[in-house]
């Protein structure tokens, strides 16, 4: 399992089409995925589950993947939120 720490720092968080980027991302990958913020945690394919958290700018979220593909998972999502869900340009 691997247990990685990011901040959204998108300007609207994870609103829908932040979320529906995510969750397509991860449903590409066979290992599962969660996302907890505030003690809170979900499924991160789960578009429902991660829109619940109202997860806005400047919230840290801890992603954990565990599974085959899960070192690509996560560099993958690392990737998604650095390029800040390739929303501000």
């Amino acid at each position: 399992m691997i247990r990685r720490e990011l901040k959204v720092s998108n300007r609207l968080g994870l609103h829908a089409r932040a979320t529906a980027k995510l969750v397509q991302l991860l449903s590409g990958f066979r290992s599962s995925a969660t996302l907890e913020v505030r003690g809170r945690e979900v499924n991160a394919k789960s578009i429902m589950g991660v829109m619940l958290l109202a997860a806005g700018p400047g919230t840290e979220v801890v992603l954990r993947v565990e599974g085959e593909d899960e070192q690509a998972a996560v560099e993958a999502v690392v990737a998604l939120f650095e390029r800040r869900f390739d929303e501000d340009s």
